[in-house]
Formats: structure tokens, C-alpha cells, sequence
């Protein structure tokens, strides 16, 4: 069964057709990376799978159900999680209490303890469990706010440009962890402009352009495409 699935989505602000006739389907297990260029709709996109803004027409799907109507919390209920581009971690308390919060809601006691040790394993923050959050690095506030988002264990996880503002390195280390995660068994949807992250993690993507699903395929396919190289690079495929 489709884990996700998009109809037919449209979205207007105004007199601006943001999300143009999306379709768009994911299956239990991928990890789908969606591009584009600036205001091609991604970001636009997102908010529509999670709720925040409601849909013109179409509809939205999650493991079979209709989810067009429901509110963001039921959607998040039913086992999507989000992490924006913003990194949203408590600045003013330690890595392991923003960790505490994200997982009290299921776990209490030893095993509330067990779980934050293993995510501060998963995140590489062991080490800076007592810090401030806002002592951080940016990128390790990234790391922070993933681990926030997979407390609940999503069956689909959508990343808002994971790797924004990070060094290589830092971004090969997050394509590792969403390698990881994926091989736990959880579906990733991400936005991004990385391409060296596109190729780390990606096994089908997504092109927006003006709204609409531009292309679609392997990553080999996007990158050997002169139409996405024309609109995503600002010139021809040499």
C-alpha cells in the first residue's frame, strides 16, 4: 500500500497558484527527496501534507485513509512528523531536556531515560547533553530537532532542507543519519538543495517548477535531465 499520496493538490494565495495539480506518491520505506528552484511550491507543499494550511482542492492520503480534512495534530497522531528548516529546539534548556519533552509523552521513568540515551547516541550529542541547546552549533541544532522529530517514531518523516547552512561534513553526517533512520523503517520526505545530499540519501526525487511535478526519477535520471538542469542550474545540461 502507498504510505502517501497526493491528488491533485492545488493551493492559491491570493491570485498565485502556489501547488498546480500535484500528484505525488510515496511508498512504505523510500526516501524521496523533492527539489527546485526558489518559490517553485516545496515549502508550500509540505505545510499542505501536514495540515497547516488547508487544501484548495485534492486530496491527501496516509496509509489508505483520507487525511485531506484532518487537522495537524490527528495527521501527527497517525505517524508524521515534521522538521522545518528553522531548527524549533527549547534555546534555553540542556539537549537531554529538549529530548525529555519530545519523548514524555510515551515513556516515563528508566525506560524515558533509556530512550533520550539512545537518540543522543543516534545524534552524536552525548557529549553536549548537559549544554544549553542554544550553545549548540548550527548544525548540531539541526541534529537536535531531528531527534525531537523521530521521538514519536514516525512512519514518515518530512525534512524542510535538512542540511541548510551546514559544512560538508555536517552534511554528510546527516545523510547518514537519514540512511539510518530509513533502514529502521522510516519513510523520508525531504526537501533540498544539497544535491551532494540529494545523491547521498535520495532513491527517487521529485522536481517542482512553478508548482507543478516538473520531473520525477532516479537521481541518475534528474541530474541527466537538460530540462531540470535548464530550470534548477539557470542553463543547459553541457
Amino acid at each position: 500500500m502507498t504510505l502517501l499520496e497526493l491528488r491533485g493538490l492545488n493551493k492559491h494565495f491570493g491570485g498565485l497558484h502556489v501547488t498546480n495539480s500535484v500528484d505525488l506518491a510515496l511508498q512504505p520505506g523510500e526516501i524521496h527527496c523533492l527539489i527546485g528552484p526558489n518559490g517553485a511550491g516545496k515549502s508550500t507543499l509540505f505545510r499542505l501534507i501536514l495540515g497547516e494550511y488547508s487544501v484548495g482542492s485534492g486530496h491527501i492520503y496516509f496509509s489508505g485513509e483520507e487525511i485531506t480534512t484532518l487537522k495537524s495534530f490527528a495527521r501527527i497522531r497517525r505517524g508524521l512528523s515534521v522538521k522545518f528548516q528553522v531548527p524549533g529546539v527549547f534555546k534555553g534548556l540542556s539537549v537531554r531536556q529538549n529530548l525529555e519533552i519530545a519523548l514524555q509523552s510515551r515513556h516515563r521513568g528508566a525506560v524515558l531515560a533509556q530512550e533520550i540515551d539512545r537518540l543522543l547516541a543516534f545524534l552524536a550529542l552525548e557529549a553536549e547533553q548537559a549544554q544549553s541547546a542554544s550553545n549548540l552549533s548550527h548544525g548540531q541544532k539541526q541534529w537536535l530537532e531531528i531527534g525531537m522529530a523521530i521521538a514519536l517514531k514516525p512512519r514518515l518523516l518530512l525534512l524542510d532542507e535538512p542540511t541548510a547552512g551546514m559544512s560538508p561534513e555536517e552534511t554528510h553526517m546527516t545523510g547518514e543519519m537519514v540512511r539510518r533512520l530509513n533502514a529502521e523503517g522510516v519513510t523520508v520526505l525531504a526537501i533540498e538543495h544539497d544535491m551532494a545530499f540529494v545523491r547521498q540519501v535520495a532513491q527517487r526525487v521529485t522536481v517542482l517548477h512553478l508548482g507543478q511535478v516538473f520531473a520525477q526519477g532516479s537521481i541518475e535520471e534528474i541530474v541527466t535531465d537538460e530540462r531540470v538542469a535548464a530550470i534548477y542550474l539557470g542553463q543547459a545540461h553541457a
